[in-house]
């Protein structure tokens, strides 16, 4: 196919990046924000050797799964892929993701359940990073387009809380006022960055963090009165200071405004403290639901020793601690863990202990002390985990491992390597987590084929 050339399509399928698939002479065409089943006249944008990509310029038929877009952002906007698909439909597209990744990464025989999820699939996220750019003279603070760096100002987004829009109006104001320099990502040079924005579903409490390039910004006051004036419940006004030059939107030096530097939310009965550096669930609401799949799948009695490798501020292992013995929380970013310790005061939890350190020194450490661990709770990062690290999980010898993942491939890849090691997935259910976009969680369980392990042992002898 040429650039600019004109072909009439039918979209076939959905990537696992959201993009319509179709073909055209046997060559395949990635279309983004069309739905499987439209028929479209597309432009091809982009022709590589074996693939090109397009862009739908007319709906001749619209598929029975296509709704009419209700954001002025898409499909310009980098977040959402689906705003086009009926979400029912939607949900079919990620249960065959989710499918499709188990049987051909993972070789895994197994049906997942029916994907999960909220009531709500709009104003769900409670946080948000907008980056902030100077266009023409004009202060932008919005969101990424498409594998671009080139920021779309959005006035608003529909998966944002409505007040994360009114904030980010403020800081343009103030910037535009006090002509504050904004940063340039070619020259390293400007102050302000992104502002990063936390709210706790329960509570209501906003924190505003300013990501800056420096360690001060002028009229301080001002903008702190500019910032509370702009929402109702803002209980923290932040700096954060990153000045490397660096796709990582946050820094490690955190300044506080107004407010302790921390919001608070309840998420599975505790009390949870946020720091602008702590990991949490996006959806409070799916969250919940992941959270009962865990305490489903260990079904503890009260009796288990429980590990929780990749721990952030301790929410899974502090929602599991009434239920169990003990509970040994791993985490390697210190202000996360400072979080969890938090946490576990704040609930009156003595059975919970949370260390720094990496997952699979934490782990080779525990099994070399003996512990008795009875099951091991894993929410590792999209890269999954070290296959090192899943031998010394099986070697702990648990009943069961519980396995939360927010990338379908890489969690399939890895449950392939816990059978290998007779660790054989038993139950896994998809939580979309991140509804209109193409991210889904997943929960498996995961329990210890006994009478395979103990027929190799003997054999081993």
């Amino acid at each position: 196919m040429e650039k600019n050339q004109e072909v009439k399509l039918k979209i076939e399928s959905v990537s696992s990046e959201g993009s319509g698939v179709a073909h055209y002479d046997g060559e395949a065409v990635f279309v983004s924000g069309v739905c499987p089943g439209d028929e479209i006249i597309c432009h091809i944008i982009k022709a590589k050797k074996t693939y090109s990509i397009g862009k739908a310029v007319k709906i001749i038929s619209p598929s029975a799964d296509r709704t009419e877009n209700d954001c002025p952002a898409f499909p310009s906007c980098g977040g959402c892929v689906y705003r086009a698909v009926k979400y029912d439909a939607e949900k079919k597209i990620k249960y065959r993701r989710v499918e499709d990744d188990l049987k051909r990464i993972g070789k895994i025989d197994i049906k997942p359940e029916e994907v999960s999820s909220a009531s709500e699939n709009t104003r769900y996220r409670n946080k948000a990073e907008y980056p902030v750019r100077l266009y023409g003279g004009k202060v932008v603070c919005g969101f990424f387009a498409k594998k671009s760096h080139r920021v779309i100002d959005v006035s608003d987004c529909l998966l944002q809380p409505a007040e994360f829009s009114k904030i980010c109006s403020a800081v343009k104001r103030f910037i535009e006022k006090n002509h504050i320099p904004v940063y340039d990502e070619e020259s390293g040079k400007g102050l302000v960055r992104h502002v990063y924005l936390r709210k706790a579903e329960v509570t209501g409490e906003i924190m505003v963090c300013l990501v800056i390039n420096g360690e001060k910004i002028p009229k301080s006051e001002d903008f702190v009165k500019c910032i509370l004036n702009s929402a109702d419940n803002i209980k923290s006004v932040v700096l954060n200071v990153n000045r490397d030059k660096t796709n990582v939107i946050l820094g490690k030096k955190n300044i506080n405004l107004f407010g302790g530097g921390y919001i608070f939310d309840v998420l599975a009965g505790v009390k949870i403290r946020l720091s602008p550096l702590s990991f949490y669930q996006v959806n409070h609401a799916a969250a919940e639901i992941l959270y009962s799949s865990v305490m489903e799948f260990l079904s503890p009695e009260g009796t288990e020793n429980i590990v929780d490798l990749y721990c952030g501020a301790g929410t899974i292992g502090l929602s599991l601690a009434k239920y169990v013995k003990s509970v040994s929380g791993v985490e390697i970013n210190p202000d996360a863990v400072k979080d969890a310790k938090e946490n576990a005061k704040l609930n009156k939890v003595e059975n919970a202990e949370f260390f720094l350190g990496d997952a699979s020194e934490a782990a080779e450490k525990f099994l070399k002390e003996g512990r008795k661990i009875d099951a091991v709770i894993v929410d590792p990062p999209r890269k999954g985990l070290d296959r090192s690290l899943i031998e010394t999980i099986c070697k702990m010898n648990p009943e069961r491992v519980v396995y939360v993942s927010c990338d379908p491939a890489t969690f399939s890849r890895d449950l392939s390597y816990f059978a290998e090691k007779n660790f054989m997935a038993e139950k896994i259910r998809p939580v979309d987590m991140f509804p209109r976009t193409a991210g889904i969680e997943n929960v498996a369980l995961i329990a210890r084929n006994i009478r395979k392990i103990e027929e190799i042992e003997k054999n081993e002898k």
